[in-house]
């Protein structure tokens, strides 16, 4: 029997097409269900719906369930609707009427969106790691090559010096503010659903509070009816997290592909790291970085997509949302297998020195060359026009060096601020508190 279903059996075409992939997704969300329902089932006793010896019984085969799920013992059998239903199932099967009330005072609205704003949270947390740790890769590799120049361009035309320090830490901060933007999708989903039920509360005496705090939530959808209307609602904030870093690491990729190509040649990679072609064979062709590049591509997508899937649908809960698990959680597992790669192949760059001794580089000194001359008294202006002049009778000089000396220049470049800045953004998130409620919820 479905959590909904009475008398009446659905066809099997119509099951067939409402279902679609829910099994298949739902897997991902059971250890999340579980911990929904280890809450929710204390919460429960708290008032009275569930008696003591029930809830010693509910518990305990929940946390067996948990274990199982986490030894990849658990599965939802054919036949059977989604992840609760099989929780529901299991526990009516093990240990008798008591797994018949563990519903009470919920819909599976509220409950599916529990999981997800649980499931959410966790995988956010995996972006938020994973990108912290190639943040201090590019820190490191910023510092390491802070001495090798390389061109800076504008338009894609030779510019002014650039150095590897500033390209790798350029890198390091976008993923600051990446983070910032995951922050606030974080907060979003960090917030208590549960007892909003269909939307519209629950004439039980839920204690609402209760299960925020067990389950580590910052604070309550107060609200019910914008409970509901939160899903969709926090699928797309969260894509627009997840497309932010995209964005910057499909950039850096980008870069990449070009600085590999012979007509650059500022970096190579070692043979083994790259892929040749079947008619040529001196190709290495840098398909990671290509790959990491268009797959972040996609990413930047989804939050078009989720927002066309929800855009004209009224307050309340429509099955279309169901749609929005077959977009969002493939995402995760695409951004975060791109932010591994990158940081797999980045330290094995190999970082080509001199680069800027190359005579086609030689006027990408032209702005230093005007400065040196403002430093000695020559307005700007006139400075400009006097190099100008000998870029075009052929007489100018490069200098050898150039003297950046400002916050965030080629001689300054701030690591250690901006190490400050990441370290401010991390403390934001508050791990610790859910790790502590998570632990306790399972002991």
């Amino acid at each position: 029997m479905k959590l909904w279903q009475k008398d009446i059996q659905v066809q099997a075409e119509i099951e067939r097409f409402t279902v679609g992939n829910d099994r298949e997704m739902d897997l991902e969300l059971a250890p999340f269900d579980i911990l929904g329902s280890l809450a929710h089932t204390r919460m429960l006793n708290q008032v009275g719906l569930l008696e003591q010896d029930e809830l010693t019984a509910v518990q305990k085969e929940l946390k067996q369930l948990y274990n199982e799920v986490e030894q990849g013992n658990f599965e939802i059998e054919e036949g059977v609707e989604d992840v609760h239903s099989q929780v529901e199932l299991l526990l009516t099967k093990r240990i008798g009427e008591a797994g018949k009330k563990i519903h009470s005072g919920r819909s599976r609205n509220d409950q599916v969106l529990v999981d997800l704003k649980l499931y959410m949270r966790h995988q956010l947390r995996q972006v938020v790691e994973a990108t912290d740790t190639l943040f201090h890769t590019l820190q490191q590799l910023s510092e390491q090559h802070k001495e090798k120049l390389l061109p800076g361009y504008t338009h894609l035309q030779v510019a002014m010096p650039s150095s590897f320090g500033l390209w790798f830490g350029a890198y390091a901060e976008s993923l600051i503010d990446d983070l910032l933007v995951v922050q606030s999708a974080y907060r979003i989903s960090n917030k208590n659903p549960l007892g909003s039920a269909a939307g519209y509360g629950s004439s039980f005496p839920l204690n609402r509070q209760l299960t925020t705090d067990l389950l580590g939530f910052e604070s309550l959808n107060y609200n019910v009816v914008y409970a509901q209307m939160g899903r969709g609602k926090t699928e797309r904030v969260v894509a627009t997290a997840i497309a932010t870093i995209a964005a910057t690491i499909g950039r850096m990729a980008m870069d990449l592909c070009l600085y590999m190509s012979q007509n650059f040649a500022f970096v190579s990679l070692p043979d083994e790291l790259t892929t040749g072609s079947s008619i040529m064979p001196h190709k290495k062709n840098p398909d990671v970085f290509e790959l990491i590049r268009g797959k972040c591509n996609k990413l930047q997508g989804l939050p078009n997509e989720i927002a066309l899937q929800t855009a004209n649908l009224p307050s309340g809960y429509h099955r279309d949302m169901q749609l929005l698990k077959e977009s969002l959680f493939p995402a995760f597992n695409t951004l975060l297998d791109c932010l591994q790669m990158a940081n797999y192949m980045l330290p094995k760059l190999i970082v080509k020195e001199n680069i800027m001794q190359d005579e086609k580089y030689k006027y990408a000194f032209s702005v230093e060359v005007v400065n040196n001359e403002v430093l000695q008294g020559v307005p700007f202006r006139d400075a400009y026009k006097n190099i100008g002049a000998t870029i075009a009778d052929g007489t100018f000089e490069a200098p050898t060096q150039v003297h950046h000396t400002h916050e965030g220049s080629i001689g300054n470049l701030c690591t250690e601020q901006i190490n400050q800045q990441m370290l401010q953004v991390l403390k934001g998130f508050d791990f610790e508190k859910v790790d502590t409620a998570i632990e306790q919820l399972l002991a």
